[in-house]
């Protein structure tokens, strides 16, 4: 996008750059469902397409990003910190880098999910991404809070939102711990290497979660220096 155009897009809401980036970065994550359903059918080459899906949409994100900290005023009339929009920038960025990072890994070494926790690993899966979803919903918010002052049910909107983050969150803590002992009951019928790899990717499958619910940290944070 040329300065002149995100410039013209700023003069009419701070907000919206924010809220594209974190669009583009839940569409990155998303594609992590359809990679891991490739992998686990053996399919290596729609998974490899889709690593560069996710590679793309990971530069994509990153390309907005750098155009947003370029292009943010320093003097905004509005009743957030600059620095503030700044930071939620910044662990929204987060999130695309861990997609990127998670399919980067699995591609490279063809790792599988084991059958015996592929039920478990995929409902871990789409929940890290509920929390994704629900991260990108409560930015999507923003501009509704900044037309109504940050004040009134919007604020309440939101807060409910974070909160529920906070759940998924601890959902996908316990839905970790599940897919850590399946693996565990059957790690001695794999190669060690692999299980080592495969202990990284649930981790970071996980990460997805705690970084949607640091968007919401810091969202709430913004909220309390209004």
């Amino acid at each position: 996008m040329p300065v002149n155009s995100i410039l013209g897009v700023f003069a009419k809401s701070p907000i919206k750059p924010l809220q594209d980036h974190i669009d583009k970065v839940n569409e990155c994550a998303s594609i992590l469902v359809p990679f891991f359903n490739a992998t686990v059918s053996g399919d290596w080459d729609t998974a490899t397409e889709l690593r560069k899906q996710i590679s793309k949409t990971e530069k994509e994100a990153d390309a907005l990003k750098r155009e947003i900290r370029l292009t943010l005023p320093g003097g905004l009339f509005m009743p957030v910190e600059r620095t503030d929009l700044l930071e939620l920038l910044t662990q929204q960025d987060k999130i695309a880098n861990k997609a990127k990072d998670i399919s980067g890994r699995v591609i490279g070494r063809q790792l599988v999910i084991p059958p015996a926790i592929q039920a478990p690993f995929s409902a871990y899966l789409q929940r890290c991404l509920d929390a994704v979803s629900l991260a990108k919903e409560a930015i999507n918010e923003l501009d509704e809070l900044l037309e109504t002052g940050f004040r009134g049910r919007e604020v309440d909107l939101v807060a409910k939102m974070i909160s529920e983050l906070d759940v998924l969150e601890e959902d996908t803590d316990d839905l970790q711990i599940q897919v850590r002992r399946g693996l565990y009951a059957v790690e001695s019928e794999l190669n060690p290497v692999d299980v080592m790899f495969l202990y990284k990717i649930i981790e970071w499958v996980g990460d997805l979660a705690d970084l949607a619910e640091r968007v919401g940290s810091r969202l709430e944070l913004m909220l309390a220096r209004v």
